[in-house]
């Protein structure tokens, strides 16, 4: 029987073999009346800087007896304890003709294929960009001054933009199929603290391998993936999806999963003259901020600051400013400033750090939401648009080089520009600016009235040696390819099933991951694999 201990306590130099006797004492049992536990759930506790410490919720196995006397005692940090099991439905009555296809090879589209290949459908994902070895000698190629290639960058390739990204795995949510996620994840490399850390966090390092071991498991079950193939168009015959046309010939498919990202522009521009059924919706925008790691660790974690146990510190912020919320984004602790940039003549950032979380630089996203509807435009692609502007006034800012268009934190709210060198973790360089030349005007006013607030918050140090670089434009997509709830396909195009980020039903690594497996479910309980 299973018993759930929440709120045990382990100070930073405890070892996490001390649980054991911290769960016996708990529940007033002797330690070998415990037959197993395993970790559920760990967080910092900094609330107070003076008692930074660890916090756990731990199962533990016990004989029918001791668990009965147990759950009678009156404490709230001890209930019983079910795990939910993950469900997968029987193949449904039609057989396929063809094998499935998934546009996309990020965390969406290779989770719909890791599942589909795992019950017998041998699905074919076809990629843009290319397999991540080689992706990764693309992007050191820009990172050290070389173009834009507009088909393998941070954003397109193997893995999806997630790839070069900090990693992160929170997701809002909890369940049977989330947990099934993380522990593919754990298979294919991963930490196993992943399945149970508040924030776990990958390292862009680290997610190389773990998308090629991943990519692995999916060929062994007889999946296969295209690299360097990309779909132009589609075939729809009475409102039915019939092929594919990509850029190295047709694809007869009566079954593809769009799991694009949220930067496949042109993909869209072909929805829409398909007549695919495409929305505009809101999406986050905004800036990068970075400060020096210091800075944060003495503010999150007080005299504890620097202690090995805790590593880099984050945060996460919100604040009411000028009547929108500007919130932190994809917070880097130890991380990077990246140029998140697949075409050429535009430049917007994004953050990134490895496992080791070893730069001596914080960053952070801080965005608000935009809804490109708002002014009465109307267009599928509104959002889009409104990137581009500000992309392209950031590229022009950088010299025309992909140079961070950059700027103290303090002048921006004083209204002055920077002089002089300023400090970056940009491996391509900055280069002075006045950011309210390149970002929108309400992007502004969100930001000279919510950074005084949040800088209060953090005992002046917050901004004390804070720059800040634009825009932040793709944390979401601007777009939804409109699909029915109950099974997941266009509402306009029979046979197509939009999914993860691109199409607008997900916001980072888990949740578009958990978006395909689910999409994979859809499809498994309405077809049955092709006849043999």
């Amino acid at each position: 029987m299973t018993t759930k201990i929440s709120e045990l306590r382990l100070n930073l130099d405890e070892p996490e073999d001390e649980l054991l006797a911290r769960a016996a004492a708990r529940i007033k049992v002797a330690p070998d009346a415990i037959l197993g536990y395993r970790i559920l759930r760990k967080s910092i506790d900094a609330r107070r800087h003076d008692d930074v410490h660890f916090e756990y919720a731990i199962a533990v196995e016990l004989e029918q007896a001791d668990q009965k006397r147990v759950l009678s005692l009156a404490d709230r940090r001890i209930a019983p304890f079910e795990d939910q099991p993950f469900a997968w439905p029987d193949p449904g009555p039609v057989h396929l003709e063809h094998r499935p296809v998934i546009i996309g090879a990020g965390p969406a589209g290779l989770f719909a294929g890791y599942f589909l290949a795992l019950a017998g459908y041998q699905p074919l994902i076809i990629e843009r960009g290319r397999a991540v070895k080689d992706r990764v000698a693309d992007v050191r190629q820009f990172e050290e001054g070389g173009p834009v290639d507009p088909e393998s960058n941070y954003l397109f390739g193997e893995g999806g933009a997630g790839t070069f990204s900090d990693g992160k795995l929170t997701y809002r949510g909890a369940g049977p199929d989330v947990d099934k996620i993380l522990e593919i994840l754990a298979d294919c490399h991963a930490k196993p603290s992943i399945r149970y850390e508040h924030r776990p966090h990958l390292g862009s390092n680290r997610l190389p391998l773990i998308v090629r071991t991943l990519r692995r498991k999916i060929e062994s079950m007889g999946g296969e993936i295209q690299f360097s193939r990309r779909v132009e168009d589609l075939q729809i015959t009475d409102g039915r999806l019939t092929a594919l046309l990509t850029s190295s010939g047709r694809v007869r498919a009566e079954l593809a999963i769009l799991a694009v990202g949220h930067s496949a522009r042109d993909v869209y521009g072909m929805l829409l003259r398909r007549h695919v059924p495409i929305e505009a919706k809101p999406f986050q925008f905004g800036i990068r901020i970075e400060q020096p790691q210091a800075a944060i660790d003495l503010a999150r974690h007080g005299a504890s600051h620097g202690h090995p146990a805790l590593g880099a510190a984050d945060y996460s912020v919100s604040v009411r400013a000028r009547g929108r919320d500007l919130f932190s984004f994809c917070m880097c602790a130890g991380g990077y400033v990246m140029a998140s940039v697949s075409e050429p003549g535009y430049f917007c950032t994004n953050g990134m750090s490895e496992s080791r979380h070893d730069s001596p630089f914080a960053n952070s996203g801080l965005v608000v939401t935009i809804d490109p509807t708002a002014g009465g435009n109307t267009h599928p692609l509104a959002g889009i648009h409104y990137q581009q502007q500000s992309e392209r006034r950031s590229y022009l800012a950088g010299d025309r080089g992909y140079l961070a268009p950059i700027q103290w934190a303090r002048d921006l709210l004083a209204g002055r520009p920077s002089t002089g060198s300023i400090p970056t973790s940009h491996r391509r360089g900055a280069r002075t600016a006045v950011l309210a030349r390149v970002l929108p005007a309400e992007i502004m006013e969100a930001l000279q009235s919510g950074l005084p607030t949040i800088d209060r918050r953090f005992g002046g140090r917050f901004l004390e040696d804070a720059t800040i670089t634009g825009p932040e434009s793709r944390g979401s997509a601007p777009v939804r390819v409109i699909r029915d709830p109950l099974t997941r396909q266009s509402t306009g195009v029979a046979g197509l099933y939009p999914c993860g980020e691109g199409a607008g039903y997900a916001g980072g690594i888990i949740s578009a991951a958990v978006d395909g497996l689910r999409t994979a479910r859809a499809v498994v309980a309405a077809h049955a694999p092709i006849a043999r």
